[in-house]
Parts: C-alpha cells; sequence; structure tokens
C-alpha cells in the first residue's frame, strides 16, 4: 500500500516570481553644478551595471521653466532591477553609498519612489503620491494594448497569413510590447493624471449621493 503523506512529506509552495522594481529618484541640484552632476549620475549609473539584476537607467534633464523659486532644479534619475532583492543589494552596497557620498555637495535635496508590475507604467517623474486602483491601471493598459494590437494587425497583419502562428504571434506582440512601453503609456499617464490619481469620494460625499 503506497504511504499516507505526512507532514514531513509538504513541500513548500512556489514563490511567485519576482517583480522588476523601478526606482525614480528626484534630485534637486544645486545652482551652477549641473554640468558636475549629469557626470556623477552617469558613474553612478556605470556601478549600478555591474550589479546583478540590473536592467538599465536613465537621466531626464530639467527644461528651463522647471526651476523652483528658491530651490535646486529637479532632475530625475530613473534605474530599474529584476526585482526587489538584487535591488537591495545595490542600494546597501558600499559602492553606492561612497559614490552618493562624493556627490553630497551638489545635491539640495532627494526624493525616491519605488514601483513595480503595472506601476511602472504609471510612474510620473516628482509625483510621490500611491500608485492609481489596480482597475484603472488595467482598464488603461488593456486599452491601449488592443488598440496598438489593431493598428499594427492592419498595417502589416496581411503579410503575415502564411507565417507560422507563433511567429505571428511574435512580431506583433513585441513591438506593442515597446511601443506602448516607451512611447505611449508615459503620454497616456501624464495625459489621464488627474483622473488615475483622482482622490476616492469620502464617506459622507458617498451617504450624500445615496
Amino acid at each position: 500500500m503506497p504511504a499516507r503523506p505526512g507532514a514531513g512529506d509538504r513541500r513548500p509552495a512556489r514563490a511567485a516570481d519576482p517583480e522588476p522594481v523601478t526606482v525614480t529618484v528626484a534630485r534637486g541640484v544645486a545652482a551652477g553644478r549641473e554640468d558636475d552632476f549629469a557626470r556623477w549620475s552617469d558613474e553612478l549609473t556605470a556601478l549600478a551595471s555591474r550589479f546583478p539584476g540590473f536592467l538599465g537607467a536613465g537621466l531626464l534633464r530639467p527644461g528651463p521653466a522647471d526651476r523652483p523659486t528658491g530651490a535646486g532644479r529637479p532632475w530625475h534619475v530613473v534605474y530599474r532591477f529584476d526585482c526587489a532583492a538584487n535591488l537591495a543589494a545595490w542600494e546597501s552596497s558600499a559602492d553606492r553609498a561612497g559614490w552618493l557620498a562624493e556627490g553630497e555637495h551638489m545635491v539640495e535635496s532627494t526624493a525616491v519612489q519605488r514601483v513595480s508590475g503595472l506601476e511602472t507604467w504609471f510612474s510620473l517623474p516628482g509625483r510621490t503620491a500611491p500608485a492609481p486602483p489596480k482597475w484603472k491601471m488595467f482598464l488603461v493598459s488593456g486599452t491601449v494594448f488592443y488598440l496598438l494590437n489593431v493598428l499594427l494587425t492592419a498595417t502589416y497583419g496581411r503579410w503575415l497569413v502564411d507565417w507560422p502562428y507563433p511567429l505571428r504571434i511574435l512580431v506583433i506582440s513585441f513591438p506593442v510590447t515597446a511601443i506602448a512601453t516607451w512611447l505611449v503609456m508615459p503620454r497616456v499617464a501624464r495625459r489621464l493624471a488627474r483622473w488615475l490619481y483622482a482622490a476616492p469620494p469620502r464617506a459622507d460625499q458617498q451617504r450624500r449621493r445615496g
């Protein structure tokens, strides 16, 4: 007879796949130190690229109209790791701590925001508010992906009719993902920011409506 499974036979549940994490750091740069800060930030990115899980980084320079009165100009550094554990390894490293200390004299203020999963498409530089509700992110991203799929299929889908089905999906889905990630979603998130980040109605307002 087969042995009955006991407590010792239980297998641990499979851990969920880790999600990439995107970090946005807004730094107020001391007046006149912009070029030095750009070089310092490039070297910080080079250090981060040597750590496991690094997926990329970018530096968003402020426009002439972005300078707030009486404060340094906000520069946004965006970097991305494949999981929270690898991000933590970089953020707690001696390399990062040492280079941050090297740049202290150029930075007047710092604000940090971390997002993961769907939130990465809705992160806006300088915004520290919580992510939009999941149903709003799902609705917007689903609509964008549907429309891009329709657009690309109508554009060159007719030439893919005789291709193997997996290959047809590949040459549609990869461009759709790239266009959504780098072109469409950042613009859509900015255009819909007021609706996406609208505060939920308070209980007293709901009672009055009822």
